[in-house]
């Protein structure tokens, strides 16, 4: 999987919006200026997030002096995954297969594809995974995977193993 810049400095910024939801002073607002000295990105790309971020209901802009961008919804409602389909990344299994159609127009495996079946159950997984990690368990660092368990693992005798 390739998570790309934007994917990645995007959710650094609602990170920092989410660390600000519960300033009072300033309504949980922070200005573009602020975000992109604190994640040393430009000012121009900071606020390219942010109004792609708004135009999907994630951020909203905040007028006034004390204004710049906050959250819509409280972090523990926003997934990474939600954030991340927003600004362009994980790929369906339809655009993986698109990409590798050698110099056809389409594969040539299209209606025979012994690979589809595992890129979607791994696009499927690494979704699931995405969709059920809310912004407000990365705050602290709070998120802890030591294992994740896809199914029951083969014993010795399946795997042609003996002890």
């Amino acid at each position: 999987m390739k998570i790309t810049a934007q994917e990645e400095y995007g959710l650094r910024c609602i990170l920092q919006l989410a660390r600000e939801e519960g300033n009072l002073e300033y309504g949980g607002a922070m200005q573009v200026r602020d975000i992109a000295e604190r994640e040393g990105l430009s000012v121009a790309y900071v606020e390219k997030i942010l109004w792609t971020l708004s135009r999907r209901g994630i951020v909203e802009s905040v007028r006034g002096p004390k204004g710049g961008y906050r959250l819509m919804r409280p972090s523990a409602e926003i997934s990474i995954g939600e954030v991340m389909r927003i600004l362009g990344g994980m790929p369906s299994q339809e655009e993986i297969c698109a990409q590798f159609t050698g110099n056809q127009e389409t594969c040539v495996h299209h209606g025979d594809c012994g690979l589809r079946p595992v890129w979607v159950s791994i696009t499927d997984f690494v979704h699931s995974v995405f969709d059920k990690i809310p912004i407000t368990t990365l705050l602290n660092q709070g998120l802890d995977i030591q294992y994740v368990q896809m199914g029951s693992r083969p014993s010795a005798a399946e795997v042609g193993q003996t002890s």
